[in-house]
């Protein structure tokens, strides 16, 4: 059904995820790249390391923390604030997904860029990668987005705000090289933290018991996102190609054959999480959950996405009283192959005046 190999073990599937030399995403199958160009995305090898390591010291953990923590948490404040006397709101459209994107447009340098334009942008190259990989060819409208992406990147390169990441990155790169990778940066940033947000908080309104251990103990809530991030990875499955013929387990694949790799089934082992299908913020090994991938394309932007999630969530528990999912509305399971989120997450909260929606 998938015309691929599905990898759906833990230990199998960090051997995939490692073996970049056998299981490449370097592919023309590999539909992204017809749309943004070559990138860290989809290179491997000395190319890869090319594309990557102008963009790995910016991404540390100690820059993210330096540059953006206050940006994060102000944006996070703010979202919140506006929803805050209605006592209910859709989390997605409401905070996850408005500060996903100023995040990244701040990191990336387009902070005075119009946060409706830039989804725009998305969903016009998102709809173009989509339409390439069914085979029915890049959509002219995704094309202008990126050209209309493209062309505000290269004014960032020009004259770099002062805290733009991409500034750091982009003097080792030629342009194009540099707006391909920023590209997959923006709407990689926008898409899985969007996700992680929305599931961490559903997870914890979902489990009265486990949101209770976080609410007395703030200091849980980067444990709490690891859980969240074992039991339902915002990216559930990454696609690899083989470039020669190897056994997987008793299995021949061929070269050429796609081999994808569930990242949702490998943090659902029970060989290595007990209790696999279980919300539980203690657990111990949570942290060997694959949700960034592993190997040579381990998430960059990983420290980033857990400041935020780890700050949207404490502004949320913080600011909204009695925080519970909305009992006239079903909070939806997560959805999708590939990316997985509800398809919406309504919340309902005491407002200022006490009283509840």
């Amino acid at each position: 059904m998938l015309g691929a190999w599905l990898v759906t073990g833990y230990d199998l599937a960090v051997d995939v995820l490692r073996d970049a030399r056998t299981f490449t995403v370097d592919d023309p199958r590999f539909s992204t790249a017809k749309v943004v160009g070559p990138s860290m995305l989809s290179l491997d090898g000395a190319p890869h390391t090319r594309h990557r390591a102008p963009f790995t010291r910016p991404f540390r953990s100690d820059q993210i923390h330096t540059r953006l923590q206050e940006f994060i948490r102000a944006e996070a404040d703010r979202l919140v604030s506006a929803i805050q006397p209605q006592g209910e709101a859709e989390l997605r459209r409401a905070v996850a997904g408005p500060l996903a994107v100023a995040v990244m447009a701040e990191a990336l340098g387009l902070g005075q860029s119009d946060p409706a334009q830039i989804l725009a942008w998305y969903d016009g190259i998102v709809a173009a990668v989509q339409a390439e990989a069914a085979g029915t060819g890049v959509t002219s409208a995704g094309m202008t987005a990126f050209g209309e992406l493209a062309a505000s990147l290269r004014q960032v390169i020009a004259a770099p705000p002062a805290s733009s990441l991409l500034a750091d990155a982009a003097g080792a790169l030629t342009e194009d090289e540099a707006i391909s990778n920023a590209a997959v940066l923006l709407f990689g940033g926008i898409e899985t933290t969007e996700g992680m947000i929305a599931n961490a908080m559903l997870h914890l309104l979902s489990s009265p018991g486990e949101l209770e251990l976080v609410q007395a103990d703030h200091g849980l809530i980067p444990a709490a996102i690891e859980e969240s991030l074992r039991l339902e990875p915002a990216a559930a499955v990454v696609d690899r190609y083989a470039t020669s013929d190897a056994n997987l387990s008793g299995a021949r694949i061929n070269a050429g054959d796609q081999v994808t790799v569930s990242i949702a089934g490998a943090n659902r082992d029970p060989r290595i999480f007990s209790d696999p299908d279980t919300f539980q913020v203690r657990r111990p090994n949570a942290s060997r959950q694959l949700a960034f991938a592993y190997g040579p394309h381990f998430c960059l932007g990983a420290h980033l996405a857990r400041l935020e999630a780890r700050i949207a969530v404490e502004t949320l528990l913080n600011r909204l009283p009695r925080l519970r999912l909305d009992p006239r509305r079903s909070p939806g399971r997560p959805q999708g192959l590939v990316f997985r989120k509800p398809p919406g997450l309504h919340m309902c909260w005491n407002r200022g005046d006490g009283e509840a929606r």
